[in-house]
């Protein structure tokens, strides 16, 4: 059913064009079509259906849920969490005969989550830990830690790394402790540096 390559698990019915690059551990199911010059990092898990197109960029640790397109112009970077059906776009301007075709970039950080049926219009910048609710219209980049919902999506809160809801409040809250985890979550400062 599997094969091996470079020490990843591919499933017999997907395809992983020669050129690809991809981590150890990663495990590809089936369906999936990996094109050539795209990255993958160690140990992601890529469901049913999932397309990586050329020059995406996918981190460590990242798992993408069955039907999926990551395309040209897409970083996920490590620990990144794609729900079923997410979609993600690369062009602010698409028409079937356009000779202008542009790719607008999208960047997923450090421990982002989205959700189920999520979109992702391209051009956008999703912060770390950040958690997009499921069926989602992301047109604007979202703060660290912030938690967006509806279409299009507005701030409904804050969460912690643990993915637990810290502050319902709309402005950035100072320092909060995690009622579950006990970790301490500082958007505030999290959006400082969020484009390091």
């Amino acid at each position: 059913m599997t094969t091996g390559i470079a020490s990843s698990v591919v499933h017999a019915s997907a395809v992983v064009e020669p050129g690809a690059d991809v981590g150890a551990g990663t495990r590809i199911w089936h369906h999936a079509h990996v094109r050539a010059g795209a990255r993958i990092g160690r140990d992601c898990v890529l469901g049913k259906g999932v397309f990586v197109d050329a020059a995406a960029v996918i981190g460590d640790r990242t798992k993408i849920q069955n039907h999926v397109s990551v395309y040209s112009g897409v970083v996920l970077e490590d620990e990144v969490f794609v729900g079923p059906s997410a979609v993600f776009t690369n062009d602010r301007h698409p028409r079937a005969q356009s000779v202008a075709w542009e790719v607008s970039p999208t960047v997923v950080r450090h421990g982002a989550s989205i959700g189920a049926n999520a979109t992702i219009v391209c051009g956008v910048q999703l912060g770390r830990w950040c958690v997009v609710g499921a069926g989602a219209v992301v047109t604007r980049d979202v703060l660290p830690h912030e938690l967006v919902v509806g279409n299009p999506a507005r701030r409904a809160g804050w969460v912690c790394p643990c993915g637990r809801i810290v502050s319902r409040e709309h402005d950035l809250p100072a320092a909060t402790t995690c009622p579950d985890c006990g970790a301490v979550v500082s958007p505030a400062a999290d959006s400082r540096t969020r484009h390091a």
